[in-house]
């Protein structure tokens, strides 16, 4: 529920004094699915620090797993981007520190030697087994705490309603102001 229309507090939402209720306020459902996406990555991110990847962001695991997607002989920081939903610039950015971190490399296209191709290094690879491995153990979690049905209930119908183009898509800061 929006307070007052006025340039102060446009988008404040103010509390209906309802409290909890089958029929949620529309604002909540995107309020309640960033949460549970923020606990699950600040989770990730916590064990694999402990893991000895701390230098290891958010970002950087999304641009891991589009240089994945290039396989063995590797993908460039166009398909990067793309695959991302931002600029060649932010994508050559992101993979510029995950270069300084260890965790890909540059090799030469040898189908065009115009062409670099970004791979990821031992150091890579361990991260995304490492993450895979703690995504496991929090759906386990999730499972365990509201039931396997509904946590596959739940997954399901995020299938349904959200484009599957926009899965590993980067850009949050283009549409927060970032």
């Amino acid at each position: 529920m929006v307070d007052q229309f006025d340039a102060r507090n446009v988008n404040q939402v103010v509390d209906n004094g309802k409290g909890e209720s089958e029929s949620a306020a529309g604002y909540e459902l995107p309020l309640l699915l960033f949460a549970g996406f923020r606990t699950l990555i600040d989770r990730l991110h916590a064990e694999l620090a402990h893991q000895g990847h701390p230098d290891l962001r958010p970002a950087h695991g999304f641009a891991l797993q589009a240089i994945a997607a290039g396989g063995t002989r590797g993908t460039t920081a166009s398909d990067i981007g793309r695959h991302l939903g931002v600029s060649k610039q932010a994508a050559g950015k992101t993979v510029d520190r995950l270069l300084g971190l260890g965790y890909a490399e540059r090799a030469d296209d040898p189908a065009d030697a115009r062409r670099k191709l970004v791979r990821l290094t031992p150091h890579g690879l361990d991260a995304l087994a490492r993450s895979a491995a703690v995504f496991d153990r929090l759906h386990a979690e999730w499972s365990a705490a509201l039931g396997a049905e509904r946590v596959r209930d739940m997954e399901s119908a995020l299938r349904l309603v959200v484009p599957a183009e926009t899965t590993f898509r980067l850009d949050a800061g283009s549409w927060l102001g970032g």
